[in-house]
């Protein structure tokens, strides 16, 4: 079920500030939110147990739900039931979640820049920094297809190709 967001904006508390970068850092600020966001986003997992078994970082299991039940809570992720299990949960991401894409982008392309990264985790944010804003909004309506619309994930569009770059790096080559 999606979660509704009326006039363009996420059901959060007001915060300790009206500013828009306290009030962005107090939602996703937490050492887990953007992570689990970044799975959604650039993993195609979109259950608890993938989430939790494919997590690099090693993410606890308990984190992991207070984080998905925050995100859901704040309009970033909705949840829906699995139609192949009954009590499964498939994760999405909302229109909200969508547009963070830019900033992945760019957090992924300064951490690229300034910290001491691995090729094969930096070689997607490097490709989304080079792709710019054209590769942006094509991943955006890729995510919108498969998140908001439904649809299968195409096997030729930017999230493949990152994670075909991601494992050619990753092996060696």
């Amino acid at each position: 079920m999606s979660q509704p967001v009326a006039a363009g904006r996420l059901p959060v508390p007001a915060g300790k500030s009206g500013c828009p970068i306290n009030l962005t850092v107090e939602l996703l600020g937490d050492r887990w939110s953007l992570v689990v966001l970044r799975d959604v986003m650039f993993s195609g997992h979109r259950h608890f147990r993938e989430l939790l078994t494919n997590s690099i970082e090693g993410i606890a299991s308990n984190i992991l739900a207070s984080r998905l039940s925050k995100l859901v809570d704040a309009g970033l992720l909705s949840r829906h039931e699995d139609p192949s299990h009954r009590q499964k949960i498939d994760y999405r991401l909302t229109e909200a979640a969508i547009d963070l894409v830019p900033l992945m982008a760019h957090l992924g392309a300064w951490g690229s820049r300034w910290l001491p990264t691995s090729p094969a985790l930096s070689i997607r944010a490097e490709l989304l920094a080079e792709g710019g804003p054209e590769m942006w909004k094509r991943f955006m309506a890729e995510l919108r297809a498969t998140h908001l619309d439904g649809r299968p994930q195409p096997t030729d569009g930017v999230l493949a190709e990152l994670t075909r770059a991601y494992e050619r790096v990753a092996a060696g080559g």
